[in-house]
């Protein structure tokens, strides 16, 4: 049966079956209203069926199945499949399933740390001076060459190697001072030269472990210790050529090449990876982990599709057409879009807080914006609570840090910036801005020159909210003399442009984790400001500088939560960004799949099977 045909009939055996229902008989408008009461109800994860609440878990008794496929929407090409150098949540969605850590975390609370690679848990010694894993033995990488402790030893030079594009890996890395193989050869200690309160997390579920035969053919980092690469040892020593000559492949050579221990790997590169089309994995049959006791899911379907469409409208459309099985509505499409009976019948929806937030970042090295006076007054002058009405229909709360409210480390006192242009007025007066010839834009000497208020607002090709944002705040801005001229990126040239620093004022947003305690050194450490680290608006901040390494060696969670509330209060006053929202997301599935199971962070699809005669490839 092809796939057009299969959902066609999918749909009408499920219009039959529900034709008593009451989504059957009313009106869009009126399931909108429905589905708004129950969303303002709660900020739990809810799952509809309709317009009804259901189950979040499977509560069917059928076995999985193995076949068929998910065809889910990308936005853009990941920035490139190399784990280490890629930073893009793109990269990880995809590199997810093809490679594999020392641990994985439970989906539901507390969210334990498990053995994947390794055996279990990590013996530590009391003051967290050292962690030691026992590999797990017959764990194998998809090409079936067996994954042992020199791999993992390698892993982990290769990411503290700091001629390997990895600084947001290294960020976390910072407490290690060794990395050796102990024993029989199948146990590896990870020596601290100082305590992390997270290193059980970092070492065990950040890092995924990559091949040395494949990533490092010629062994080049046979005899380079670990230590000397933290030191900085090595620039001295005979091996200096080598790292660099590795550092230089594998920062080059692995964009479009990879191999994992995981479950799922890319197995034609060339029909499978298809740039501004496709990427594709494929279930490894002779998956190492297959019914392995105490491992996660590994995955029931065939291939797991991502389809890059880099427009949101246009993939809407492609999911109503049947070339999309799980896609992340946009607020509008959802409201608006979503309630018909035939979308109801071949579509359940998820509704979550995923973590993150959305964002205005301002380049605070940038003659304009390193004034704080101005980057508070840009924060007066974005009306976000009309944001969050008129764009995404209340799926979303504002926010005013980094810190997602649902945490215990959120600071409840913070001030609000509320939308208040005769205050974001006087704050740009008072920091030296007027019209003084009188052509309608304000102006100011900067280091002896006038300068107009004139600024690009960066935005990357296809995101329409983002876009909206930045049509809003223009907006608003040219009302009081203030030039913003909006600029339209491929998201290849976007990031680009924001890792060399290379602009004024950019929408964008970080993702996040509710499970675990947060760690901001990566984003807001100043050192975080050099080369392409995530901190590319350039804070500077000596207090938060000491604040960032001053949590990390605290093990005392109510002390962690102190001085993680002075820093969110220097950040409100700084306002390196306008803090915006943090986004519900609402997801839509087919409902031929089963065993689809809702957790805190969302669903799983590596639980999700289709039954034999549902299947559609």
């Amino acid at each position: 049966m092809n796939r057009t045909r299969a959902l066609l009939v999918f749909a009408l055996a499920l219009l039959v079956s529900c034709g008593q229902k009451e989504e059957a008989a009313i009106t869009p408008e009126m399931a909108w209203e429905k589905v708004s009461a129950i969303l303002a109800q709660t900020k739990d994860v809810i799952v509809l069926d309709g317009v009804e609440k259901t189950d979040l878990k499977y509560q069917g008794s059928e076995a999985p199945s193995r076949g068929d496929w998910v065809v889910r929407h990308f936005l853009s090409d990941p920035e490139n499949f190399n784990p280490y150098t890629s930073n893009d949540a793109g990269a990880s969605r995809v590199n997810q399933y093809i490679f594999q850590t020392l641990l994985y975390a439970e989906d539901e609370p507390p969210f334990a740390l498990k053995g994947e690679i390794a055996k279990g848990y990590p013996t530590v010694v009391k003051d967290g001076s050292s962690y030691e894993f026992e590999i797990r033995e017959g764990v194998r990488f998809a090409d079936g060459e067996p994954l042992t402790a020199a791999d993992v030893l390698f892993s982990f030079k290769v990411v503290v190697n700091p001629k390997v594009l990895a600084p947001h890996l290294r960020n976390y890395l910072k407490s290690i001072n060794n990395v050796e193989i102990i024993d029989d050869g199948t146990r590896v200690r990870f020596s601290c030269a100082e305590p992390y309160f997270q290193n059980d997390l970092v070492i065990g579920g950040y890092v995924e472990i990559i091949p040395r035969h494949f990533y490092d053919p010629d062994d080049l980092l046979a005899d380079v210790s670990v230590t000397s690469l933290i030191d900085g040892s090595w620039e001295n020593g005979p091996q200096k050529e080598l790292v660099e000559q590795f550092a230089e492949s594998f920062n080059t050579k692995f964009n479009r090449s990879s191999l994992g221990s995981g479950a799922y790997r890319i197995a034609d590169w060339e029909s499978d990876v298809v740039t501004g089309q496709k990427v594709a994995i494929t279930y490894n049959d002779d998956y190492w982990g297959e019914g392995v006791e105490g491992l996660g899911a590994s995955g029931h379907v065939d291939k797991i599709v991502f389809n890059i469409i880099n427009d949101r409208d246009a993939a809407f459309i492609e999911l109503v057409n049947g070339n999309l099985d799980y896609f992340g509505l946009r607020a509008l499409q959802f409201k608006n879009k979503s309630w018909s009976p035939e979308f109801m019948a071949r579509f359940n929806k998820g509704v979550y807080y995923p973590g993150g937030y959305t964002y205005i970042g301002w380049n605070n090295a940038h003659p304009i914006f390193r004034d704080r006076r101005v980057r508070q007054a840009m924060s007066h002058l974005t009306n976000r609570e009309s944001m969050v009405e008129n764009l995404l229909f209340g799926l979303a709360e504002t926010v005013e840090g980094p810190i997602h409210p649902f945490r215990p480390e959120y600071n409840p006192n913070l001030t609000s910036y509320a939308f208040d242009p005769d205050r974001g007025l006087a704050l740009l007066e008072e920091a030296g801005w007027q019209d003084s010839d009188n052509d309608g834009v304000l102006d100011k000497e900067i280091d002896g020159e006038k300068v107009d208020f004139e600024f690009e607002f960066l935005v990357n090709s296809g995101n329409q909210l983002r876009k909206d944002v930045a049509l809003t705040l223009q907006s608003e801005l040219q009302d009081i003399g203030v030039v913003c001229e909006i600029r339209e990126l491929d998201w290849t040239i976007f990031l680009d442009r924001v890792k060399n620093k290379d602009f004024h004022a950019l929408t964008l947003g970080w993702t996040g984790s509710l499970r675990f305690p947060p760690d901001a050194y990566q984003i807001w450490h100043s050192s975080q400001a050099e080369g392409r680290g995530s901190n590319f608006v350039s804070f500077m901040n000596d207090e938060v500088d000491d604040i960032l390494e001053a949590y990390r060696n605290e093990f005392d969670s109510n002390k962690r939560i102190a001085i993680y509330r002075r820093f969110q209060e220097i950040l409100n006053a700084e306002q390196p960004y306008t803090f915006l929202w943090s986004q519900r997301g609402a997801l839509a599935y087919s409902r031929r799949y089963k065993g689809v199971n809702w957790y805190p962070a969302g669903a799983e699809i590596r639980e999700w099977f289709v039954s034999p005669d549902d299947q559609v490839y």
